[in-house]
Order: structure tokens, then C-alpha cells, then sequence
């Protein structure tokens, strides 16, 4: 009976062995992910592929930063995925034994426009003329009782103010004030496509 039992703690000896030592002898990749402001982009899915294949994958963190560990020296191409955002790759990069190959943070991804909810807001007066400088602020709506706010900025000079969200399905409050004066209106949006509204402010107490 103790000869039979002997076999398996050999190959389970050999396994743990081989496990030690493919762990020495790896190495890994780093490096941060960030948008065309500078700003890290939590959420993306970071994938080590050799020949093919996908061996590693990893999620950046809050501060885009991401670890691709147990690489086996060579050259992978790293890819880069998120929702809104156009994919990227990097081909070749070298993973050397017992090292860690940092890539930085000159990993850029640009929003992708085909996947984006854009909303396109113009605020006139009760006279139907157009409203420079009014503050925008952008929330999205919850719950009945609860909103997030997501964006802010002021109407241009012909009255329009621009804003890109990511693409989901959700309700966004658009509210614009100017001098004391305040009115919005709320969007139900569903796809990527260009949400356009008109937001009147009545002006009539105050010189426009």
C-alpha cells in the first residue's frame, strides 16, 4: 500500500518543484494606463498574448496602475481594453528572468466617439435668443431622491455647452443657471448617439 501512495507523492513533489521554479525564473510587466489629460483610467483589462494566445490578464486600479506577474522571458504584446475607449497594443515588449519591465505611464487611450453618449444642450432666454455664460452642470439621476453630478461647464457664445459620457443606459439631469436664474431638463438616454435639448431660462427681470 505504501508503494502505491509513493508515486503520487513523487509526481506532486516534481509539480510543486517545477512550480518554484517557473517562479524564479519569470518575470512581469508594469505600468500605468492614463487619458489624454493625464489622468489614470481604472477598469482596464490588460492581457499579456504570445503567439495567439492570452496568458495574463489584469485590471488596473483606481489610479490605472496594473501588474502582469508569472511571464516566462520573451516578447508578448500587451493589449489594452475598456468600454469607451479605443483599444491599444503594445507588440514586443520584453519580459527578461527575475525582472520587471516598466513601461511607465506613456500608456495612452483615447475615448472612442463611436462609443460614447453625447449630449448637446442650448440654453435661450424666454425671447428665444441665445444665453452665452450660463453655468451647465450635467447629473445623473439615481434614484427619484438621489443624483450624481458628473460634469460641468458654461454655455459658448452661440449658446451651446457639449458634454461625452461613456455609453449606458441611464436618465442625466441638465441644469443651467444664470444670474440667480435656474431651469433644466432631463434626458433618458439608452445607445451611443447625440442627445440634443434646449434649456429657456426666463431673464425678463434682469438685462440680457
Amino acid at each position: 500500500m505504501k508503494r502505491v501512495l509513493l508515486f503520487p507523492l513523487i509526481v506532486g513533489l516534481v509539480v510543486s518543484l517545477s512550480a518554484i521554479a517557473l517562479a524564479q525564473d519569470s518575470g512581469s510587466i508594469k505600468g500605468k494606463v492614463r487619458d489624454t489629460d493625464g489622468d489614470g483610467i481604472a477598469g482596464v483589462t490588460v492581457t499579456a498574448r504570445k503567439d495567439g494566445k492570452n496568458l495574463v490578464s489584469e485590471s488596473t486600479d483606481k489610479d490605472g496602475k496594473f501588474r502582469l506577474s508569472g511571464l516566462k522571458p520573451g516578447f508578448y504584446n500587451v493589449v489594452f481594453e475598456k468600454s469607451g475607449f479605443a483599444g491599444g497594443v503594445m507588440y514586443d515588449v520584453e519580459v527578461r528572468r527575475k525582472k520587471t519591465n516598466n513601461l511607465g505611464d506613456r500608456l495612452v487611450l483615447r475615448v472612442d466617439q463611436g462609443t460614447l453618449v453625447i449630449l448637446e444642450a442650448s440654453v435661450f432666454t424666454q425671447n428665444g435668443f441665445v444665453l452665452p455664460g450660463a453655468r451647465i452642470k450635467v447629473e445623473e439621476v439615481i434614484s427619484e431622491d438621489e443624483r450624481k453630478e458628473v460634469a460641468e461647464g458654461y454655455s459658448s457664445r452661440d449658446g451651446d455647452a457639449l458634454f461625452r459620457f461613456p455609453e449606458k443606459e441611464t436618465t442625466y439631469r441638465i441644469t443651467a443657471t444664470w444670474r440667480g436664474r435656474t431651469a433644466f431638463k432631463e434626458i433618458k438616454v439608452d445607445v451611443a448617439a447625440i442627445y440634443r435639448t434646449s434649456i429657456t431660462i426666463d431673464v425678463s427681470d434682469n438685462d440680457n
